[in-house]
């Protein structure tokens, strides 16, 4: 069906092929449109309400108080035939993946009058293709309609007024893609940008303080001086625009020296005939102006001047858009950095390089971090988390884990434990997130390490000679949930760290790829690392980049720790580990330690008679006492090389060695001990005792 006769286009044949911008069309146009009787909408399809702004009511002969924003309602204005047309076109391209649709119908006035009305829409779809809203624009085609003698110059008028459109097309469609306000420029200012513009050259200003500070001009050599930071009221074309609100037409050279004679001189040589100033007006304020100047054009007719005004409101909102994402994004690092470690602690023994890389949008506040905690004797605590959610929430909920975790490690609690009490801690927080975690409590002088994992990724160990393995923790559930279902164990698994070696914990943003398995990112990181340079800080940069290059969308966080090589002499190995009373857990973790204590320092001959008597000295200590056992091994060095372990408790009454009762059970402690022990001996400790022994082992070869 043909146009004069109330025919729909056919979908997907917008002018220029291009879709508008990707924002809000409430305003677009408000100013001129009236009297084009043109107005806008914003159809949001996941609620079914469709904004129009006064200009959409106007054409629908309507009063703000008779549309509610549900489209059925304007049946009251729509034939049931046109009605029935309009929606099967919109409905074949939701349903062909069409991006916009054209239709001619009409539509009855409040006094029974038909009138014809076009309507154009642009469909605009998620990454998955789905269709989330319809924008568009609602004009009177009466005029155009109304007489058929006139069909070719109504297709004459169509076809220059859709050259012209491309024009606001074309530059949207790459505004669209800039986020900040130096990508606006850059667009506006590379060749392409102002081919689409028609323009010589452009100069765009912002107001800032009741100034306008120039922050683009183009092309090279087209800035006056004295004009980088004017005032508004200064007698500039885009000061003028600033107050009016109004665009300014320069239609000759004449009327440019008439009209600004302090500005004419200095753009003389440029062949400037005609100019165009456009105010950039973002919710009912200006923001700044844009001026384009031509040389092969004088004067601007009615359909030039709507379509700069139009391209004046898609830099406008482009502008405001990008603005709005700069200050989010300092506001998201701000409150990530503030919430991350200040600085990374020098610990003795290790070398450690973090990082944190935000998602590369840049816009939201990530979950993700990162800490490192000095502990007594030796021993370093690394973490590494991630709080489900991208918002500030998240950051919030992450900054408290990352204290309390803290806090349950200086206390002297076991890995397992501190994991544990952080569950708790997130289950009783009023938030329904949850958090993975992974913590890592290494002894530099032993090179043992204790990993337990929450939902987390394994970490990576790499070796001294390059190669590089995944280190198969058995884990919990996240956080908050391990509480939640009451299942609080978080086993213990022990690796050991030789010097030079380097373990790697991070948050799945560097492991992800997409259209790829996890498991396949974790191998390509594994081979990322081992052929990844020796320096610490240079890998760590090196793993980052590698995000950058695939255009990750999480945030990454990232912890490498490495336990020095030979340097100054040491006086031999050392470990302590503090177990409470009532917790089994710390019991079990304490007997991992021991046993990859005295395998790491090569006393594999006697290790489970150390084992042995150990273990029967940290239980007596808590059966007996009230308080905790802290149990330590080290190596002594002399004559002879000996293990040593000392279990201290707060009691100050002395062991004692008697016979076995009765039940044959009861009273063996001691005599074990003595049995099996070379040495062993008791020392008073303050308000408490200390039990040791000793074992003679071969030096380590």
């Amino acid at each position: 069906m043909d146009a004069g006769s109330g025919g729909g286009e056919e979908p997907g044949s917008s002018p220029g092929g291009e879709r508008p911008e990707d924002d809000s069309p409430r305003g677009f146009l408000e100013a001129y449109g009236r009297g084009l009787r043109m107005g806008s909408f914003d159809w949001d399809l996941d609620s079914g309400l469709m904004h129009m702004d006064r200009n959409a009511h106007d054409v629908f002969d309507l009063r703000p108080e008779e549309y509610d924003g549900h489209p059925e309602n304007l049946g009251l204005r729509v034939p049931p035939s046109d009605a029935g047309r309009l929606d099967a076109m919109v409905s074949q391209a939701l349903k062909n993946g069409d991006e916009n649709y054209g239709a001619y119908f009409r539509i009855r006035t409040r006094e029974g009058e038909l009138r014809w009305t076009h309507t154009r829409g642009y469909v605009r779809r998620d990454e998955t293709g789905r269709p989330r809203r319809i924008v568009g624009i609602i004009r009177d085609a009466t005029d155009e309609l109304n007489d058929a003698t006139v069909q070719h110059e109504r297709a004459a008028r169509e076809a220059v007024r859709r050259r012209e459109t491309s024009v606001v097309q074309n530059t949207t469609a790459a505004l669209a893609h800039a986020r900040t306000v130096r990508d606006v420029i850059d667009v506006l200012r590379e060749t392409h940008g102002v081919e689409h513009l028609g323009a010589t050259s452009f100069v765009m200003g912002l107001v800032r303080a009741g100034r306008i500070h120039l922050v683009a001009e183009g092309p090279t050599g087209s800035f006056v001086p004295g004009t980088h930071v004017t005032r508004v009221d200064d007698p500039y074309p885009m000061g003028e625009v600033v107050r009016t609100l109004k665009p300014r037409f320069i239609e000759s050279p004449e009327d440019f020296a008439e009209s600004y004679p302090v500005l004419w001189p200095h753009i003389t040589h440029l062949g400037i005939h005609s100019a165009a100033y456009l105010p950039l007006i973002a919710q009912a304020r200006p923001i700044g102006a844009v001026g384009l100047l031509y040389h092969d054009r004088r004067g601007f007719s009615q359909s030039e001047r709507n379509v700069l005004v139009a391209l004046g409101s898609s830099i406008a909102q482009s502008l405001q858009r990008a603005m709005f994402y700069e200050q989010e994004k300092d506001l998201a690092q701000g409150l990530q950095q503030a919430m991350l470690p200040r600085s990374i602690p020098n610990v003795a023994g290790a070398d450690i390089a973090v990082r944190y890389r935000s998602a590369s949008l840049g816009r939201d506040i990530g979950g993700d971090w990162y800490d490192v905690i000095p502990l007594p004797g030796g021993r370093v605590g690394a973490v590494i988390g991630d709080v489900q959610g991208h918002d500030t929430h998240a950051a919030a909920v992450m900054g408290q884990l990352r204290i309390v975790l803290r806090a349950y490690a200086a206390e002297g609690h076991t890995p397992a434990t501190v994991m544990a009490r952080a569950s708790v801690f997130l289950h009783e927080l009023d938030t329904e997130r949850f958090a993975t975690c992974l913590y890592a409590e290494a002894d530099l002088t032993t090179g043992v390490v204790q990993i337990v994992r929450a939902g987390h990724l394994d970490p990576l160990l790499r070796r001294t000679d390059g190669t590089c393995r995944k280190v198969p923790a058995e884990g919990g559930l996240p956080l908050g949930l391990s509480a939640e279902f009451g299942r609080l164990e978080y086993p213990v698994t022990t690796v050991e760290l030789d010097p030079g070696e380097t373990l790697l914990l991070c948050t799945d943003g560097l492991v992800e790829q997409p259209g790829t398995d996890l498991d396949d990112g974790l191998q390509h990181l594994t081979t990322l690392v081992g052929n990844g340079p020796f320096d610490l800080d240079r890998l760590a940069d090196r793993l980052c980049s590698s995000v950058d290059a695939r255009g990750g969308d999480d945030d990454v966080a990232l912890l490498l720790l490495r336990r020095r090589g030979a340097g100054a002499p040491q006086s031999g190995g050392r470990l302590t580990e503090h177990v409470p009373p009532g917790d089994p857990d710390a019991l079990t973790a304490a007997r991992h330690m021991i046993r990859a204590a005295v395998r790491a320092w090569g006393a594999g001959e006697r290790a489970d008679e150390i084992e042995l008597v150990a273990d029967e000295l940290i239980v007596n200590a808590l059966m007996h006492t009230e308080g905790p056992a802290i149990v330590t091994l080290r190596v002594l060095t002399g004559p002879d090389r000996r293990l040593r372990v000392d279990v201290e408790d707060t009691s100050s009454a002395l062991p004692r060695r008697r016979e076995a009762g009765e039940d044959g059970v009861s009273g063996r402690g001691l005599l074990l001990v003595d049995r099996l022990a070379d040495v062993w001996g008791v020392e008073a400790r303050g308000g408490g005792k200390c039990v040791w022994c000793e074992f003679v082992v071969p030096a380590r070869t």
